[in-house]
């Protein structure tokens, strides 16, 4: 593990000092009539002392409560779409900060690389094969499927047994029958969208309004990242005095869909257009990659309001912020407005090579991880659930079993990964990570190649051959592992 460069931040006892005169001033400026010299001492003398006092007993209370949490799943982003992941182009300050503040993951995995399993696995803590949610919700699924079965418990559930007030904040995509809703399954409110990729500002998918409240359609006029990150927004400053998870699974940086657009109407990226200004574009381009630019920095921007909440309400030390990404993006070469990027990892979106699988996630939670630590240890989306339930020092009930690890002590720099291995698979791809090892297929009769991430991160030499013993130890343990469960 090594730290990178840090910037400059303002410490907890100068955030202190500079709540303490601003209330200050502002006691000062209601008080009339004007103090003499003497008495204006004393007043001062008072109001600091009872000011301090004040803000010493709010930390006080912060500390006694599990922490907050704050989880954003973004939509098919690839690893070398962001700034502090290698990205020379993209625009992305909000989540570089979060980087500089946290813990920046080199080597944190989605254990399917699609986005409805994705979202169950990352909500559950287990695999898609454990918790029965394997596949892509269909257009009928996601409007009123079960999808997830009920069977499976999900952390809005655990988190409000400690009381924590909870909600969901855009792309649901697990079902939406009656109970799989998202205040069926513990959410206490949900603003968002049934499906997936909802269009940015008409909220359609597949020719049907698409945004919900609780479990009632709304219309609302705004651009989705926008209205997502101010309901989260209001919601944390509604609830800022109870420990709240909101989980904003944003919808961005998903591509457009022509079946959510009416007849005639062009199939573009959308976003404001003081975002396309950013770049020096125009606000009507229909460029691709310059639309593309201008949705992931509309995606930051939003991400940056969230974290500027939290650190305005003075929940800075105590709120865990995850942001991640639910797969890579997709590669296909016959979706011309794809132009996002998994490099320097080969493949993408539904493959199991590391573009698939191996996304951008940075954690802040300064109580616990100190600022600009680079973490390269393997963790996963399925490792999120029992590391927050151990930070509300939760347990789940004997009966489930999780198959995520704590990964808390791993992202501080203290230990190794948590998993001796990984296994991944969405339909005919699978695959397994140990160590510095991985093996893939893309096909059930296939065999499994062998590749070295410590020297090929790209996966360019199938070391199979000449590396037989590893090759046969992995792929034994992945049919072991998946011997557990129905073909």
């Amino acid at each position: 593990m090594r730290k990178v460069d840090k910037i400059w931040m303002p410490n907890e006892k100068q955030r202190d000092k500079h709540a303490v005169s601003k209330v200050f001033s502002i006691l000062m400026q209601m008080s009339r009539p004007a103090p003499g010299p003497r008495e204006f001492l004393t007043l001062r003398s008072i109001l600091a002392a009872v000011v301090a006092a004040l803000l010493a007993c709010q930390s006080t209370a912060l500390a006694d409560r599990p922490p907050n949490v704050v989880l954003i799943y973004i939509d098919n982003v690839g690893f070398g779409d962001i700034g502090c992941y290698g990205n020379q182009v993209i625009r992305t300050p909000n989540i570089d900060r979060l980087a500089w503040e946290g813990v920046r993951c080199t080597d944190f995995y989605i254990v399917t690389s699609s986005c409805t399993p994705s979202r169950g696995a990352l909500l559950t803590g287990r695999y898609p094969l454990r918790n029965g949610l394997t596949h892509q919700l269909s257009r009928e699924e996601n409007w009123t499927g079960i999808g997830l079965p009920h069977s499976e418990t999900i952390l809005p559930q655990y988190l409000k047994r400690a009381g924590y007030a909870t909600g969901c904040f855009g792309k649901w995509n697990i079902g939406f029958a009656t109970g799989s809703r998202p205040t069926d399954r513990g959410f206490d409110e949900f603003l968002g969208c049934r499906s997936g990729n909802i269009d940015y500002y008409t909220h359609v998918y597949n020719g049907q309004k698409d945004l919900y409240r609780g479990t009632e359609p709304v219309e609302m006029a705004g651009y989705a990242t926008d209205l997502f990150a101010d309901a989260a927004c209001d919601f944390m400053r509604r609830h800022q005095e109870q420990p709240f998870l909101a989980y904003v699974p944003f919808n961005a940086a998903h591509v457009p869909n022509p079946k959510n657009k009416a007849a005639g109407v062009p199939t573009v990226w959308q976003a404001p257009a003081k975002y396309f200004r950013t770049y020096g574009y125009q606000a009507d381009s229909t460029d691709p990659d310059e639309g593309y630019h201008a949705v992931m920095t509309a995606l930051d921007a939003g991400i940056g309001r969230i974290v500027e909440q939290i650190d305005q309400l003075n929940l800075r030390e105590n709120t865990i912020i995850i942001v991640a990404s639910d797969n890579g993006a997709s590669v296909r070469s016959d979706l011309v407005l794809e132009t996002g990027t998994n490099a320097p990892f080969r493949g993408g979106r539904t493959q199991t090579w590391e573009g698939g699988i191996r996304t951008a996630c940075i954690l802040r939670w300064p109580a616990r991880f100190e600022a600009g630590i680079v973490c390269r240890e393997p963790v996963a989306n399925i490792d999120l659930v029992p590391m927050i339930l151990c930070a509300a020092n939760l347990e789940p009930p004997d009966a489930v079993q999780l198959d995520g690890r704590d990964p808390t002590a791993t992202l501080a720099g203290e230990a190794a990964s948590p998993h001796e291995y990984l296994f991944f698979e969405y339909r005919k791809w699978c695959g397994a990570r140990s160590g510095r090892w991985k093996v893939v297929r893309s096909r059930p009769d296939a065999v499994f190649e062998l590749y070295d991430l410590a020297t090929d991160r790209g996966e360019t030499r199938d070391l199979a051959k000449a590396r037989p013993k590893i090759a046969g130890q992995m792929t034994r343990a992945f049919e072991n592992w998946r011997s557990q469960f129905p073909r």
